[in-house]
């Protein structure tokens, strides 16, 4: 038998040159967002399918709706498997109005094996204020199937979760948070000073006085006199100016995939860096020993192990500054080195002082 202790990752590298972006793809007003919706519901149409009679809510639920709709039964005599117990999610968007339809996500909640083919009987979302916000109904696609037998089973993709392409109608309208604003806020997806103060620079150009910052996380802007009864057009605007984002310089390391992703802004300052590897074999070849004839020994199987070790042989390598990322992804190719080697010679280098760029571990 013959073990060989190693290991082999991949490396990525990716190199972000600055250029300008839009406000909108960096930044969002401060109320404009999505809200999260979820209800309680039903699936029926299941082909034995459904939730056993262990799962004791689905069952209830049947029988409350039935009762809603003028259908008296005795709880203890249904026994249904086509019928299934789930969660429907949703997120309503910024100014969705009445009508306006929704795609809803429906995920088992008990034991079904699946509920594909199955369809929603109508379920109310509500927010977190417990409001109903939209109503979700329709024919669940899940794009996978689970058959079985007593001896086995075959399933495809995820059979318990599917999709409602529209499946959702928003019945409640949120209120409109730019309605009587005269002045918003604009809060950045990543906190920075100098991009803050960037955009701030660039608002003021185009809108003299309008744009003011306390923090490197938001942007406060006052409505222009002009656009007191238009602040969609405002918005428009602030929208569309162009901002070159600053970013870290940053390292982000993932040990488990051996992936690398390096900023743009990462230098290395002047360093020495040797590296070897160790690498091990074992074999083993068991040996059978016969005893002499006409003797009283046994046969025996003696273990023949044999054990090498073989250490990459490196020089110290000299890496000179590097001023861009072209010149430290250079710089570390020169090394040689696989890119488990290339993390624990950054976390090295990074020891030493000589790598000008946080490295984050995930």
């Amino acid at each position: 038998m013959k073990r060989i202790i190693g290991s082999l990752l991949v490396l990525v590298c990716f190199a972000m040159t600055a250029h300008a972006a839009r406000v909108k793809d960096i930044a969002a007003f401060d109320g404009v967002r999505d809200n999260q919706l979820a209800g309680y519901g039903l699936v029926v149409g299941l082909n034995g399918s459904g939730d056993s009679d262990q799962t004791k809510f689905p069952v209830q639920s049947l029988v409350n709706m039935l009762e809603k709709m003028g259908v008296t039964v005795n709880r203890n005599d249904v026994k249904v498997k086509n019928v299934a117990a789930v969660m429907v999610t949703a997120a309503l968007p910024p100014f969705a109005k009445q009508g306006t339809k929704l795609d809803v996500t429906v995920s088992s909640l008990g034991d079904a094996k699946t509920i594909a083919g199955g369809t929603l009987i109508m379920t109310p979302l509500r927010g977190a204020d417990n409001q109903v916000y939209a109503v979700a109904q329709g024919s669940i696609l899940t794009n996978s199937f689970a058959f079985g037998g007593q001896g086995a089973t075959i399933s495809k993709n995820h059979p318990t979760a599917g999709r409602i392409a529209a499946g959702a109608l928003v019945e409640r309208e949120l209120p409109n948070v730019l309605t009587g604003k005269s002045s918003l806020r604009l809060n950045l997806s990543q906190s920075d000073f100098t991009t803050a103060s960037r955009i701030v620079a660039a608002i003021n150009d185009r809108f003299s006085g309008s744009a003011a910052s306390d923090d490197g996380g938001s942007v406060m802007l006052r409505i222009p006199d002009a656009f007191a009864t238009r602040p969609v057009e405002f918005i428009a605007q602030i929208e569309n100016i162009e901002v070159v984002q600053d970013t870290p310089a940053r390292v982000v390391v993932n040990e488990r995939t051996g992936t690398i992703v390096m900023g743009d802004k990462v230098r290395i300052s002047g360093v020495a860096v040797s590296h070897g590897n160790l690498g091990l074999t074992i074999k083993e070849s068991p040996k059978v020993s016969q005893p002499y004839p006409k003797s009283q020994g046994e046969t025996v199987v003696v273990p023949d192990t044999q054990m090498k070790v073989m250490e990459e042989v490196r020089r110290l390598s000299v890496l000179p500054d590097a001023n861009t990322i072209g010149d430290v992804v250079q710089g570390l190719n020169l090394l040689g080195v696989t890119p488990r080697d290339l993390i624990s010679i950054l976390q090295a280098i990074k020891a030493a002082g000589a790598l000008q760029a946080e490295l984050v571990i995930i």
